[in-house]
């Protein structure tokens, strides 16, 4: 069995407790304006073109079946819509401007890099992460690699944005330790707005999610004019206080570093001119969530 795999993150501190290693895949049916991580939006692989790091030397040109890259008056020009990702442009670009994201691994070349690091977990109460994108999206491959994982006695964790049919969900709680999922905001029609998606659906699972075994961590990205308001953040931990195995509540505070990414898919960045929230407001809105009786912090 094989799943898209865009990354895997080694020492990771900030996907669960301890010391974990975070697997991010490919596909999401969320479309976050503001998302971090552009390249595990679509579900197949596909070519960066970081055009800062192209020298120029034409390689690509010759390697590429399909002729998608040319010089047009002196520019060099990138037909996407050619592009079937084969990466064999990406293979020969000496100077990395070329990159090829996404790539096709077994449940067992995972599960072996996971395996390298357990002594880290067993010291650490760490594991793997399986993250994306939505890794619930490609449900056979997460399970199988969170099924061998936890044979080998690893904690196990899922990142999910619970925007699924509620079976699909409950069927990878079996080999899921920690669940930790996004609440983006109560208004429904504000978040179709920001997300592509209305909420109610979310809102429905993290009800069930809260009734589960599993321990549950609940994260907000706080994205400035869209739900950095003391109102807003009060809303969501008043309904995230209803979870009876909630561990805490956790505000990430949204950061502009994803638009060399955004560039290189040639997509629209709607987030490009938002900054970082100060520390001095996420302490502020963190303080709002814990007046709500709940356990929180913020990234």
């Amino acid at each position: 069995m094989k799943g898209i795999v865009t990354n895997v993150q080694r020492f990771s501190i900030h996907d669960g407790p301890g010391i974990r290693t975070t697997v991010f895949l490919k596909g999401c049916n969320l479309r976050c304006f503001w998302c971090h991580n552009p390249e595990t939006l679509a579900p197949k692989p596909e070519l960066q073109l970081f055009l800062d790091r192209c020298i120029g030397c034409g390689v690509c040109f010759t390697r590429c079946p399909h002729q998608c890259h040319e010089m047009v008056d002196g520019k060099r020009v990138f037909h996407r819509e050619k592009c079937d990702g084969c990466g064999l442009c990406a293979e020969t670009c000496y100077a990395e401007a070329l990159v090829l994201v996404g790539e096709e691994k077994t449940v067992e070349q995972v599960v072996e890099e996971v395996l390298r690091d357990k002594p880290f977990y067993d010291n650490s109460g760490g594991g793997i992460t399986l993250s994306g994108g939505e890794p619930l999206l490609q449900f056979d491959f997460s399970y199988a690699v969170l099924e061998q994982c936890r044979a080998k006695g690893i904690h196990t964790a899922i990142e999910t944005a619970a925007n699924l049919p509620w079976e699909r969900i409950a069927a990878i709680l079996p080999v899921v330790d920690l669940v930790m999922m996004d609440i983006k905001m109560m208004d429904s029609k504000l978040h179709k707005e920001c997300t592509g998606v209305p909420n109610e659906r979310i809102l429905e699972n993290a009800l069930k999610l809260g009734q589960q075994p599993q321990p549950l961590i609940v994260r907000t990205p706080i994205v400035p004019g869209v739900n950095d308001t003391a109102g807003q953040v009060a809303e969501i931990a008043a309904f995230v206080k209803q979870l009876p195995n909630l561990m805490y509540y956790e505000l990430l505070p949204f950061h502009p570093m994803a638009t060399s990414k955004y560039d290189s898919l040639d997509i629209d960045y709607r987030a490009r001119d938002l900054k970082r929230p100060p520390k001095e407001q996420m302490d502020a809105l963190t303080e709002v969530a814990r007046q709500e009786g709940i356990t929180a912090r913020h990234g």
